[in-house]
């Protein structure tokens, strides 16, 4: 049954077109994950596909009686309810028993009233849905919070919650979510995957999350460039599709080039007379124009920073306690940190992963212990909040503020502008104020702004919230590579499982725990000990995609698919080189020609040694 159709839909704003002609479907029990870069207008098409904006062209149409859920990245509710009336406020028969009940229940002297309102919950089977919130409370650990208690008093992360908590108990037939398992720990994460995979729930979702999409997805839409393509599969099958799509595409726009230099030369002779063959000609023309100036060179995130050299003396903690009231945060933990290490820390929201790094910083005084900083160490702080961004201001503008000029490796430097486009922030763009830029884009221009500081110890606060996919891939890479120490807080796995070495676990009342595994091993391990404790036989428990042992690295697909193209690359070059030393030593060339051979030469063996070393590099991997 078709839910929803999307008929070539676009929106600009002023001169910038984020999409045109975008046109897809929504089947009942498909699920949808919506993947594109951070500005190329993911929260926008969601917008749209609720209502809450109109296109600039084209049709959103939703089957008739199909109810629809939006889950927004910043959930914004009415702060003057109270829990309980946000959480009861549909208008239906079981809402308004559970009501009647409840006032019922403030006047037990009216005993008409109180056994009309328990008929009234009997007959509309209210005492499951009231079950159902309790459960749902406690799962997303909402359940201390008094019923009572205004929205407006609760953190981002609980508004979070609670709207995820809202979305389930109303039972749409469509959810379309934005980010949803920012501020959720790895259980919520993990029950939301089992609630979502079911076969008769509809999606349309955003996350940056690959595990998660994997595990609940099985349909990719990609905004690339204002387009849209679609896919059936996995993120692991959209990538292999993608990469085709993309080397297709190269290898038309080099047809279109090849064909435009002959047209070029044939709209030069042509006559002025233009019969109509010439005109149709003509239109083929402009149509080969068209695609040879298309943009075929990929834009990706450019990480590259000069890193402080790390002394032997770097990070130590020595009996290290901090506690708020009865709340244990840290109690008797001692480490060394060494040189390049990478670190994960895990554990549940609100067991203080967040007052550990302060303290590490010392933003925060230690109730007892020892903080010891070596002399060369250099801090670089990537918070969950972020920097306050004013919306008045220059994106350019808040980069030289930092620095006009970045050093990088072997002696190069960047220039503010230059470090911004490396960024994926044109200079069109960096003109632009704050204020226009998406909560991905914000995110990633604050990361610019830490990586700036040449930091050699790199400590991460959920560092994947808001950011694409693609640039976390990137980011992963550029931390792996990394020359210093790292320390990571995420619950995204497949992040932890790319970069941590070990994982410091905190347990609760105060006891962190050195694992030394990766963390998808460390939830496993959780799982089973849990299991043991409860005594419980017969308990289904959702396993993780399985982690292979760690093995020396080999080649990965686009890897593999780069080795073998520079083989034939390579083979074409050395060719061209052989011809181009017979031509020199022919004695039929002028002086100015062989100047001109001699130089495209030499430009030519730069190449094949560039390329060639590229190719070594990966032969030892292959």
């Amino acid at each position: 049954m078709n839910y929803l159709s999307v008929e070539n839909l676009g929106k600009r704003y002023g001169e910038r077109v984020l999409f045109s002609e975008v046109s897809f479907g929504l089947e009942q029990g498909q699920k949808m994950a919506l993947v594109a870069k951070n500005g190329e207008g993911k929260t926008t098409l969601l917008e749209l596909l609720n209502g809450d904006i109109k296109p600039d062209e084209g049709d959103v149409t939703w089957r008739n009686g199909i109810s629809i859920a939006y889950l927004r990245q910043d959930q914004k509710f009415d702060e003057s309810l109270t829990l309980k009336q946000l959480l009861y406020q549909n208008s239906n028969e079981m809402t308004a028993a559970i009501q009647a009940y409840q006032d019922a229940l403030k006047n037990t002297d009216d005993q008409d009233a109180m056994q009309s309102a328990l008929n009234r919950m009997d007959a509309t089977k209210a005492w499951d849905f009231e079950a159902k919130v309790e459960k749902l409370l406690s799962i997303f650990e909402m359940n201390q919070i008094d019923f009572d208690q205004n929205v407006g008093t609760l953190s981002g992360g609980q508004n979070k919650r609670i709207a995820l908590v809202k979305l389930i108990i109303d039972e749409p037939d469509v959810l379309i979510l934005d980010e949803p398992t920012n501020h959720l720990d790895i259980p919520m994460i993990e029950w939301l995957e089992d609630y979502l995979s079911q076969e008769n729930m509809t999606l349309f979702m955003v996350t940056h999350d690959r595990y998660f999409l994997n595990n609940t997805c099985n349909q990719i839409l990609e905004l690339d460039a204002g387009s849209a393509f679609k896919y059936s599969g996995t993120y692991e099958y959209y990538l292999e599709k993608k990469a085709e799509r993309e080397d297709a595409k190269l290898s038309e726009v080099e047809k279109a080039k090849n064909l435009y230099r002959k047209e070029v030369e044939w709209m030069r002779r042509m006559p002025k007379a233009r019969g109509t063959k010439a005109k149709s000609r003509i239109d083929q023309f402009y149509d080969t124009e068209k695609k040879a100036k298309q943009k075929t060179k990929k834009e990706e995130v450019q990480l590259s920073v000069k890193s402080e050299r790390l002394g032997g003396k770097i990070l130590e903690l020595h009996h290290l306690r901090k506690s708020y009231g009865d709340l244990k945060i840290v109690d008797d933990f001692s480490y060394t940190f060494k040189k390049n290490e990478k670190i994960g820390i895990a554990g549940k929201n609100g067991v203080g992963k967040t007052t550990f790094l302060n303290l590490l910083l010392g933003k925060e005084q230690s109730d007892g212990g020892k903080v010891v900083h070596g002399e060369t160490v250099k801090f670089g702080y990537y918070t969950q909040k972020g920097i306050q961004l004013k919306d008045d201001k220059r994106i350019i503008e808040v980069v030289k503020e930092i620095a006009e000029v970045i050093p990088l490796e072997k002696g190069r430097k960047l220039t503010a502008s230059q470090m911004l486009e490396r960024f994926l922030f044109p200079p069109k763009q960096q003109y632009n104020y704050v204020s226009k830029l998406s909560g991905g884009e914000r995110k990633r221009l604050y990361l610019l702004t830490v990586l700036m500081s040449n930091p050699n110890f790199l400590i991460l606060d959920e560092p994947t919230n808001d950011l694409d996919i693609k640039t976390i891939s990137i980011l992963e890479q550029f931390l792996l590579d990394f020359q210093g120490c790292l320390l990571i807080v995420s619950h995204d796995r497949a992040f932890m499982d790319h970069l941590a070495d070990h994982i410091f676990h905190f347990e609760g009342e105060g006891k962190i725990k050195d694992f030394p595994g990766t963390y998808s091993q460390l939830i496993e391990k959780n799982k089973k000990d849990q299991l043991q404790q409860t005594k419980a036989p017969k308990v289904e428990v959702k396993n993780l995609p399985e982690r292979k042992e760690e093995k020396p690295k080999k080649l990965g697909y686009s890897e593999r698919r780069e080795f073998n193209k520079l083989e034939k690359e390579i083979e074409k070059l050395e060719a061209e080189k052989e011809t181009l030393t017979a031509q020199l030593s022919s004695s039929e060339l002028s002086s100015e020609e062989l100047m001109e051979k001699s130089n495209e030469l030499g430009k030519l063996i730069e190449v094949i040694d560039d390329k060639t070393s590229r190719w070594m590099e990966l032969a030892e991997l292959a």
